[in-house]
């Protein structure tokens, strides 16, 4: 995370053969990852859920691109209570769909990703919207290593933290809090019943989130929400796996 449809087919014929093989390769890559893992944590050596994101890639198995932006999103940007364009930060970026709605809106972007990929694909994007977000290649539980800077007015994150390993999670909402402003509003998107197909154990339920952004943020509100263009088997992805949208507000030191 234009943008291709994220259309998976799981029946029977080819197409549910295809499907069956590129879950297969993305297990596999998801085993040699853990294996690699426990190798130990070297700081200079990407982390292994960045290799298995790269298979993903790979295989072609973006079901979370999209075509257009957030509805939440857009709805926060252009609506009655819109906020003036700011620095805004997007976790995990991937093709850069929102990055781009956002810059071609007058924000500041910065876009973090970990699969050079996915960052090809968005800086593509970007140029042929006529915009120029700042696209980093990096680890979004890392933030203050890639050096994004501080100030941000706007964060986003559609299913990125959701997918990071529990080891990791507080180190992400350490970074986050420190390169969010005052006042920031950050929406997180995650999948309260993720898939059981995937390469990596995913999701996120709202206790978690009161937990551990309990200091210095505020949880303003959470709620299911859908997306258009994400699906799998013909049905929408976000009832599949019960997408769920939290806004949370930055607090003042």
């Amino acid at each position: 995370m234009g943008r291709e449809r994220g259309r998976v087919a799981t029946g029977g014929g080819k197409k549910g053969r295809r499907w069956r093989v590129i879950a297969l390769l993305a297990g596999s890559a998801a085993t040699g990852a853990v294996l690699w893992r426990r190798r130990g944590d070297d700081p200079e050596r990407p982390r292994w859920y960045a290799l298995v994101y790269q298979a993903v890639y790979l295989l072609g198995l973006r079901i979370w691109d999209r075509a257009r932006p957030l509805p939440d999103l857009v709805e926060f940007i252009e609506g009655e209570s819109a906020p003036a364009p700011g620095r805004a930060l997007d976790l995990g970026c991937g093709t850069g769909t929102d990055s781009v709605y956002l810059a071609g809106r007058g924000w500041e972007v910065t876009g973090v990703d970990m699969v050079p990929r996915a960052l090809a694909l968005a800086r593509r994007r970007a140029a042929a919207a006529g915009v120029s977000p700042r696209f980093l290649r990096g680890d979004v539980t890392r933030l203050r290593e890639l050096g994004v800077g501080e100030g941000y007015t706007l964060l986003l994150d559609f299913g990125c933290f959701h997918t990071l390993p529990p080891d990791r999670r507080e180190a992400y909402v350490r970074g986050v809090s420190e390169v969010a402003a005052p006042g920031a509003t950050f929406l997180l998107f995650g999948f309260a019943r993720p898939p059981r197909l995937a390469p990596m154990r995913a999701g996120v339920t709202g206790e978690e989130v009161r937990e551990r952004f309990a200091e210095g943020w505020e949880l303003v509100d959470a709620a299911p929400t859908s997306v258009d263009g994400i699906e799998l088997a013909g049905r929408p992805a976000d009832r599949l796996f019960d997408l769920w949208r939290f806004r949370l507000r930055r607090l003042p030191a």
